[in-house]
């Protein structure tokens, strides 16, 4: 029997949700238009005011947000809330450039964890369980978040945050936990040294996990199921939009449930910004209706999926996103082909290869160079270097097969590529593309 936190909420019909978002979605613009100088210079330079925005059907009026106005606004240019209301900040992890910083009222963080509260109980979760946060914690949004949810579903929350890995396994053992939050690299990790210390799935109390903050995978997701005898889940969020939390996966485990009430989703053209019927695939966007301090309107995520109203088993009405097929922005273009990271790990899962490879792009001569580095198992690692030549060069067809291109493959000794706690590194692109 699926459960729901909100079923008010998470099964509304869609014309209430929808005069819900007109109404919400009305109030934000007017908010914003009146409290943020640097989105009003954006609308005026459009020519669009508060009053043009009627319902839900002239978003498309509304100009974009991309990370580049966040940092530019970059720290209180897109604050909403005089700072005396604000409680918080979270930041992201600023891999270029100036970090996003996103501010919270008391009244948004409420929001945010009542999203992961229905993410935690779409997983089964209730104040019965056991959750143990292997998030970050910090600046971070996703040990936070999870927290707070747990907390808000009554859960006894283990705040563990990533790393010290025998550790969370002795506490996931003695304290019985059910539930395991963290990044999909790292619950792969946890699996493997699982075993490594010679326990079995049978030797934990696990049901499900949540997994999110990279992309990953189906098979990972199976890989993952296996090592640690759970269900595993995705959840999806941004800081720039709260936090994991936005959109979570429910016992169908086909695509995850955007939280409507809070945030309008549109899928558009990434190169002409026009907005593409349901079905479509493209970038996603975000409007935040309920956000106070930080709301963001129209918000591109570069996150390339598809949209779907289709009936779900699990009688929640909320649209449904699929799993990110990649990025408009990191997606790697090799000699002028698209190529995803998630591709070449389906390929190496697909040959039996655990997901532990890191992909090296570089240009030598003017040509961009692949090679791909993939960690053999300690089974496979016995193989004389015949053997493993052999592998070596199935693996470069069977990519070359997917991709188009030429890669070169590395297979290399187990454990010698180094393990993430946080968001795995799968690619260092060495070329100088940018300035």
């Amino acid at each position: 029997m699926e459960k729901y936190w909100n079923p008010e909420i998470e099964c509304m019909s869609r014309e209430d949700m929808k005069k819900l978002q007109d109404e919400r979605l009305v109030a934000q613009v007017k908010h914003v238009y009146e409290n943020v100088p640097y989105y009003k210079k954006l609308m005026d330079e459009k020519g669009v005011t508060p009053d043009d925005i009627k319902s839900t059907d002239d978003l498309h009026k509304l100009p974009f947000l991309t990370k580049s106005d966040l940092r530019d606004a970059y720290p209180y240019g897109l604050l909403a809330k005089p700072l005396s209301e604000c409680v918080r900040i979270q930041s992201t992890s600023g891999t270029t450039g100036k970090r996003v910083v996103a501010f919270y009222t008391q009244h948004d963080v409420d929001l945010w964890e009542e999203c992961c509260a229905r993410a935690i109980t779409a997983v089964g979760g209730t104040n019965e369980d056991v959750c143990q946060v292997a998030y970050g914690y910090g600046l971070f949004t996703g040990g936070p978040g999870l927290n707070g949810g747990s907390h808000k579903v009554g859960c006894l929350t283990l705040p563990m945050s990533s790393g010290n890995t025998e550790r969370q396994i002795q506490f996931m053992t003695d304290l019985g936990a059910t539930i395991l939050c963290c990044t999909p690299s790292y619950a792969a990790y946890i699996g493997e040294t699982v075993k490594e210390m010679g326990l079995t799935p049978d030797d934990l109390k696990l049901k499900a996990g949540i997994f999110g903050a990279e992309p990953w995978t189906e098979e990972m997701r199976r890989e993952i199921e296996k090592s640690l005898g759970i269900k595993a889940y995705d959840i999806y969020g941004l800081t720039e939009t709260s936090g994991p939390g936005v959109a979570f996966e429910c016992s169908a485990q086909a695509g995850m449930h955007i939280n409507e009430d809070n945030f309008i989703a549109e899928i558009i053209d990434p190169d002409t910004g026009e907005v593409l019927p349901e079905g479509s695939k493209g970038e996603l966007v975000f409007t935040s209706i309920t956000k106070e301090a930080f709301p963001l309107l129209r918000y591109r995520t570069r996150d390339i999926c598809v949209l779907t109203r289709e009936k779900c088993s699990c009688g929640r009405t909320l649209v449904k996103m699929c799993k990110p097929m990649g990025r408009s922005d990191d997606m790697l273009i090799i000699r002028g082909v698209n190529v995803f990271p998630s591709q070449i790990e389906t390929v190496l899962i697909d040959q039996g290869y655990a997901p532990n490879y890191l992909i090296e792009v570089d240009r030598v001569n003017n040509t961009d160079t692949l090679d791909i580095n993939v960690e053999l198992t300690e089974e496979q690692f016995s193989d004389t270097v015949k053997d493993i030549q052999i592998k070596e060069r199935e693996l470069v067809e069977a990519i070359k097969t997917i991709l188009g291109i030429n890669p070169k493959v590395h297979l290399v000794a187990p454990k010698s590529i180094a393990r993430s706690e946080g968001k795995a590194v799968r690619v260092i692109d060495k070329r100088k593309l940018h300035d």
